[in-house]
């Protein structure tokens, strides 16, 4: 991606609008981004608010900046709590199981490690310090353990969601209770109940209420300013809302430049969670898919925009996903036998200077303008993967095809040197948006096709014995056997090719899919 990089624009959450992104301290940024409450596996909800930031996180490392990527865990929550009195098991054993389960979903969506991956229970000194601050500032109050923050403290309460303080609903984690002084206001600090994991504290053991933690974290790591803090939309109200308040109140001079927040994953239109029982984990769909194919499919709709789930969308991504590399493997096989053919540093022995073809030259500005372009324009993956992306890959096929067929010396040299410097501008695009591995184009190639046997419920050697049949079919003239072999094999994903007096196969996109996976 070598040409001129345009300024970056953001929507902003909090003045409803697309800004020019400019941090606060010229070539560096800070991010904290909400991460996952660990008491379960993560479902696909989790993984896109994750692969959503982590393509933020790799576009702004790309540009060139000092990224300090902060993303929590919450480890001690009342969810956690339940789930542990259901299981016999210690809160914090079980939630560490789960951030380690998390851990490894975001390896196989190639999620890039945060900078720091703050757990709750490791900052009770910082989360208790805050709410002293915030005690002091005449903001909270105490009553019978329990610390309350009081909204009515805060003038510009509900700046970021738009709720007008008289009718806005109590915090989505505590029920209304009647010692408030609001039914608004909410817990900084929970008084310890018997069973319950807790932390001494200057109003006595207990444990920090759902919000205090993430201003706590990010105030430690960031300090009270810092670029960027992000979530899905889900979290403005209360949850987001709430830090800014307590955050402010603690202290004055708090602020977050820009509040970007990632749309639901819907199933049938309806938001998927585990409340409602609709959802799938990550680790559900990997099982059936290859992760970059999640991870195509979680890039391929505007992160604002919500995402509808369905099994046809992942056929399709994984589809676009192994054409992408069957690609790449093509070049690389045509471009490694002429290996010594290829000129060093683009010159021939005699000195010649070989360019690429002015097709290619065409292509590689084109690609490069329409993925900046688009990035630049609020993170726009929805159309990245499309236009001059694709225009690149049919250059490819095209001139791999070309190169095979007898050419003058200098044409041929361009060609390959236009494959080469095609091949490298397209994988600079997949590894900007995480879909690059570092493994073989033909590991990756068979990883995918591994994914389609277990969606077929076939084996590898049972499609072998359907190609020999169908062969012999075909050398009997029994077509109508040779097409149903065929046909029976396209609906179950699997498509037979015929190349020269060879048959071999590849996944497709099946001709009839139900729009659920098994359970």
């Amino acid at each position: 991606m070598a040409a001129e990089k345009k300024e970056l624009r953001v929507y902003n959450s909090m003045t409803q609008q697309k800004e020019a992104f400019r941090p606060a301290v010229e070539g560096k940024v800070g991010m904290y981004v909400c991460g996952v409450t660990a008491y379960d596996f993560s479902h696909l909800g989790h993984g896109r608010a994750a692969v959503a930031f982590d393509v933020l996180y790799r576009y702004l490392l790309h540009l060139g900046y000092e990224v300090t990527y902060v993303r929590n865990f919450t480890d001690v929550d009342d969810k956690i709590i339940r789930r542990s009195n259901e299981t016999g098991e210690n809160p914090l054993d079980l939630s560490n199981r789960f951030c380690q389960e998390y851990l490894t979903d975001m390896a196989d969506l190639q999620c890039l490690p945060p900078t720091h991956q703050p757990r709750v229970s490791d900052h009770m000194e910082q989360i208790k310090d805050m709410i002293t601050q915030i005690i002091n500032n005449d903001c909270a109050y105490v009553v019978d353990g329990d610390v309350f923050f009081a909204v009515d403290k805060i003038s510009n309460y509900g700046c970021l969601s738009g709720q007008k303080l008289e009718n806005h609903r109590a915090g989505e984690r505590v029920a209304v209770d009647s010692r408030k002084r609001n039914p608004a206001d909410f817990a900084l600090w929970k008084a310890a109940k018997p069973g319950e994991p807790s932390w001494e504290s200057p109003w006595g053991p207990g444990r920090p209420g759902w919000h205090i933690e993430c201003s706590a974290m990010s105030a430690h790591y960031l300090s009270f300013k810092f670029d960027i803090h992000g979530g899905g939309i889900d979290l403005i109200f209360p949850h987001h809302e709430n830090e800014v308040a307590q955050s402010r109140a603690a202290c004055q001079e708090s602020c977050v430049s820009y509040w970007m927040h990632n749309g639901h994953v819907t199933n049938n239109n309806e938001k998927m969670s585990k409340s409602l029982g609709n959802f799938f984990t990550i680790r559900q769909i990997t099982e059936r898919y290859h992760p970059l194919a999640l991870r195509h499919f979680l890039i391929s709709a505007h992160y604002r925009s919500p995402l509808n789930y369905s099994v046809l969308q992942l056929e399709g991504a994984s589809e676009a996903v192994y054409y992408i590399y069957q690609t790449l493997q093509d070049c690389e096989d045509t471009l490694s036998s002429f290996k010594e053919a290829t000129p060093s540093e683009g010159t021939e022995p005699k000195g010649k200077t070989v360019r690429v073809l002015p097709d290619a030259e065409k292509c590689i500005k084109g690609l490069q303008k329409d993925f900046l372009d688009k990035m630049a324009d609020d993170l726009n993956t929805s159309h990245v993967l499309t236009g001059a992306f694709q225009d690149a890959l049919k250059f490819i096929n095209n001139n791999t095809n070309t190169l095979k067929k007898k050419q003058q010396k200098q044409r041929q040299l361009a060609i390959i040197q236009s494959l080469t410097e095609i091949e490298k501008e397209v994988k600079g695009v997949l590894d900007i948006l995480g879909l690059l591995l570092p493994i073989t184009y033909s590991e990756i190639l068979e990883q995918l096709k591994g994914k389609a046997l277990i969606r077929a419920d076939l084996t590898e050697e049972q499609i072998s014995r359907l190609i020999e049949e169908r062969i012999l079919a075909r050398k009997e003239k029994d077509f109508a056997k040779s097409d149903r072999i065929r046909a029976d094999l396209t609906v179950k994903g699997i498509a037979l090719m015929d190349v020269g007096t060879e048959t071999i196969w590849r996944p497709c996109v099946p001709v009839e899919q139900e729009e659920k996976l098994p359970s």
